[in-house]
């Protein structure tokens, strides 16, 4: 069993969960693509009493979409960084991959909303691949 750090872009917010990830899925959802201005989000599920926040919490806002059950989304307002954010109902933790600042050990499970895919949308198997940047 370990624990994993996270944080957000500028460093105001850190957080910390520990083993096991419940689920570790991508979200094609037209609310999580917008939330994160990508073809998808990359969300690791963990209970509550897995997570704690380590450094400013009080950066941290929420935003509940009006007409959305589940939906959430929590990020730091000084960078805006999306944030790990508790379910509505409490019962899981929902943490954006990529505020990660390691590996968390366990790759995505599965992909949901598939069928709300972005029509862009392509593997990364089908594009091509730079080490770095353009050029």
């Amino acid at each position: 069993m370990g624990t994993h750090a996270g944080s957000c872009l500028c460093g105001a917010v850190a957080y910390e969960f520990d083993d096991p990830v419940v689920q570790f899925c991508y979200c094609h959802c037209p609310r999580c693509r917008k939330a994160t201005g990508s073809a998808h989000a990359s969300n690791i599920f963990v209970r509550p009493d897995q997570f704690r926040w380590t450094r400013g919490q009080e950066q941290v806002r929420r935003y509940d979409l009006p007409e959305a059950k589940r939906f959430a989304k929590c990020f730091c307002v000084t960078c805006g960084s999306p944030l790990p954010h508790a379910t509505r109902a409490g019962d899981g933790v929902i943490i954006p991959a990529g505020s990660l600042d390691s590996d968390p050990g366990v790759k995505p499970q599965c992909g949901i909303w598939w069928s709300a895919r972005a029509p862009w949308y392509l593997s990364t198997a089908e594009l091509q691949q730079h080490e770095e940047g353009l050029r």
